[in-house]
Order: C-alpha cells, then structure tokens, then sequence
C-alpha cells in the first residue's frame, strides 16, 4: 500500500519535471513540422496595440456623454447641441473639432493608456461666453494620461485623472467608408446656382463649380475654366444663395457607384474663401 502511494506521488513530480525542462521539443503540428513558438507578451501589446491606433485612425469620434467624479453631467462640454465635440487622431496626433477655436495635439497609445500632450489652438474670439468656455473644458479633460477602452457598440470611452468620463461614439472616416486616401482639390462655388436636367429629379438646381489651383503660398496659379454643372453633392457643404466659396475637398473614388450615380465621391474638408456676391 504503501509503495502504491508513492509512485503516485512520484509521477506527477517526473511530468511536471518533463514539462519545465527547456530541452523538450515541442509538439509536431498536423503535418510533422513544430508549432511555431508563441508570441511573446510584448509581442501580445504590440499587436493589440496597433489594432486600437488603427480603430482610432479610422473614426471620428462625436461626443455622446460626459459625466465628473460625482457622475453629473458635464454641461460645459456640450456648448454646440447640434455639433458634439468631435475627436480626429491621425500619424501621431489629436485634432478637436466642434469647439470655439480648432485645438490639437501629439497623443501616443500604449497598454490601454491615451497620453495626449498639451494642446495649441487657434486664437479666434467667439462671441458666446459658452462656446469661448468650450475650449478650456475639454483641454483640461483631454490632456494628460487617460485610461482609453473600446466598449458597448464600438465606443471610446476615456477616464481621466480627475475621474471624469468621457464617451465617444465612433463614426467612420471617409478613407475607411472609401477604402482610400482622398484627393485633395479646391473647388470654387458659383454665388447662384442654375436649373440643370437630371431624369429623376425634376426642376433640381446645381451649385455651379470649376477646380482652381493655389501654389505652396497660398497664391492662385492659373486661368480657371468655365464654371460647369455640379451633379453630385460635397459632404459637409451646405450653400448659401449669393455666396461665392472656395471649398477644399477630399476627392474620393466609389469602387461600385450607383447606375445612375457619379463615380467620385467629395468630402468638405474647409472653407478657403468667402465673399457675399
């Protein structure tokens, strides 16, 4: 009985031995060769890593709540009702949109933790004293370490040091939605549009474009052509009746456009000129 109980006891020891000792190969995959080694810890981070930059990279992301340490709201974040705060990250840094004053900074991502360094902005005055508060409510929740999960239907959610948090609903960017980088081009809008003929939309009315060209001064370069029939739409344009525009836009290639649909898609990147005709 005894010498049973102590074989017993001895072959787990010699397995467990067998298991640890560094000289045993490991086991054959399904066609003889050895399984490749497992990937490393800091191998796991890089990896999970790249994915969330990527994740980021390819959403803007429109505030949805905002509540402090003691879960109350956080009203001052939400100045612009109809334009939630929004968050752009690309090649290394952050840009905020829908404040008083266009804000960003560098940001790096590493074991869930978003460090976003101090931020610049612009310096125009806005004449809200809500919209100019704006600003510094979300540079002081933004900056610094934040703790920066993925949860729920894809929102970024963000803790900061002060305990406030912040979550974000994801909205895809137009290189992810077209599957490519864009063409920048500058376009300038007629102050009046014109009838134009389309079958399936009766007496429609098209804003009157032509492309124009700026050096690396910012000076026109060229005669630009007629102005022609705009058919399509700029996303994030909306055209006032008697006001001329110089718009730069992402140009974007549709890979499967409708039948009756252009081929090229244009996204509102900003306003370049102005003038009440």
């Amino acid at each position: 009985m005894n010498r049973t109980r102590t074989l017993m006891l001895i072959l787990p020891l010699a397995l467990m031995a067998a298991c640890s000792n560094p000289s045993t190969p490991a086991p054959a995959g399904p066609g003889g060769d050895d399984l490749a080694p497992a990937p490393t810890a800091a191998a796991d981070a890089k990896a999970v890593e790249k994915l969330d930059v990527q994740r980021l990279q390819g959403n803007h992301w429109l505030l949805d709540s905002a509540t402090d340490a003691g879960g109350k709201r956080v009203d001052a974040l939400f100045a612009r009702g109809d334009k939630p705060v929004t968050l752009d990250f690309k090649d290394g840094r952050l840009s905020v949109g829908n404040t008083c004053n266009r804000m960003g900074g560098g940001y790096t991502l590493a074991d869930g933790t978003l460090t976003v360094s101090p931020m610049a902005s612009t310096m125009m005055a806005c004449t809200d004293k809500a919209l100019m508060a704006l600003d510094q409510a979300v540079g002081s929740r933004l900056e610094g370490a934040l703790k920066a999960e993925l949860a729920g239907q894809g929102q970024l959610t963000l803790h900061n040091a002060a305990g406030d948090v912040l979550v974000f609903n994801p909205e895809p960017t137009a290189e992810t939605r077209y599957g490519a980088e864009g063409e920048t081009v500058f376009i300038e809008v007629a102050a009046q549009t014109k009838p134009c003929s389309h079958p399936m939309i009766p007496n429609m009315q098209c804003l009157q474009t032509r492309e124009v060209s700026f050096d690396d001064k910012g000076l026109k370069q060229g005669t630009p052509g007629a102005f022609e029939n705009f058919y399509g739409t700029i996303e994030g344009y909306t055209h006032e009746d008697g006001v001329r525009n110089v718009v730069r836009v992402k140009r974007y290639k549709i890979a499967n456009p409708p039948a009756d649909g252009s081929s090229l898609a244009y996204v509102l990147d900003m306003v370049v000129e102005s003038e009440k005709k």
